[in-house]
């Protein structure tokens, strides 16, 4: 899989940016069919960064349901794949550089 297909974006929350100040730990959105390997090879070619380690997490898909005068419609949201990298000491990734 090519490098630039298995990154999606970053995660920019409160608890992603929580664990990249104390723990040197960056969320990414990836492909569902991307391995740790592929992972940690895209991150290192993009951001230019040694990865000490890649945790992923499958969020499961969500049920959904609004009330319209239509009547209530039921849907579901999609299921996607989180990476946790990792990166060495003394190294970090600037993930506001491109906003």
């Amino acid at each position: 899989m090519n490098p630039s297909q298995v990154l999606i974006k970053p995660i920019l929350t409160e608890k992603a940016n929580a664990q990249q100040e104390k723990l040197r730990r960056y969320a990414f959105k990836v492909d569902k069919r991307s391995n740790k390997l592929e992972i940690k090879k895209a991150i290192e070619t993009f951001y230019g960064v040694n990865v000490t380690s890649v945790n992923t997490v499958v969020a499961p898909a969500k049920n959904k349901t609004r009330y319209t005068k239509a009547g209530f419609i039921k849907g579901q949201k999609p299921s996607y794949k989180k990476a946790y990298v990792t990166v060495a000491e003394g190294e970090e990734i600037d993930l506001y550089a491109n906003l």
